[in-house]
């Protein structure tokens, strides 16, 4: 699993960085909607907004971490997450969205993606997202709430990399199920994602998935 400490990300790289991918050029783009290929998706210095009509996810488990990267305009910064990690998701109506500010010529640019929008969710193996803010209706089967991080067994583990502390604490299920999600994160890796129906545009000005 990539670490989730991140470095500069400049805008000529910028273009190339939501699928959630770190190479979101055309050709990876259309392997992600038609096979399962490791993924992570970060914009240094940036969080992004992300909906989901619906996740279901089985090995999940939930963490506090720090995420370290950079500011555009090149100063350290670090932020508090909550790392919600799951063996296996599916997700329906998927959209990611980024907003890079103050371009030149162009002002504000922004990114969405968005897939599993049809029959077809997408579906992630090995999934680490760093919540910042989160809002869903929630569900949870066999939940044991207090467990210590490093001692979480039902979820893939601490992510490789992560700034976790495996003696705090931390929560764990057999089985989630997230509604009408709407979260804040600083990065999304997965050991494998496929998004069907996957669609990226970007454009000049503010769109966000909410």
């Amino acid at each position: 699993m990539e670490s989730h400490v991140r470095g500069g990300t400049r805008w000529k790289r910028f273009a190339v960085v939501m699928v959630p991918s770190v190479a979101a050029t055309a050709a990876i783009g259309m392997a992600l909607a038609n096979s399962a290929l490791a993924a992570s998706f970060s914009v240094s210095g940036q969080s992004f907004k992300v909906t989901t009509k619906e996740l279901k996810g089985t090995g999940f488990s939930q963490y506090g971490a720090i995420d370290e990267g950079y500011t555009l305009d090149g100063k350290k910064t670090s932020h508090p997450v909550a790392v919600s990690a799951f063996e296996t998701a599916t997700i329906k109506n998927l959209c990611q969205s980024v907003v890079t500010p103050n371009i030149p010529v162009l002002g504000n640019v922004s990114l969405v993606l968005r897939a599993g929008g049809g029959e077809t969710p997408v579906e992630a193996k090995n999934l680490y997202i760093d919540v910042a803010d989160l809002k869903a209706d929630a569900e949870f089967t066999n939940i044991d709430i207090g467990v210590a991080a490093g001692d979480a067994n039902k979820g893939p583990g601490i992510a490789k990399g992560d700034k976790a502390n495996p003696f705090g604490f931390a929560q764990q299920a057999d089985e989630v199920l997230l509604k009408d999600v709407e979260q804040t994160a600083w990065a999304t890796t997965a050991g494998t994602f496929k998004l069907s129906g996957l669609t990226m545009k970007l454009s000049t000005g503010v769109k966000e998935c909410y």
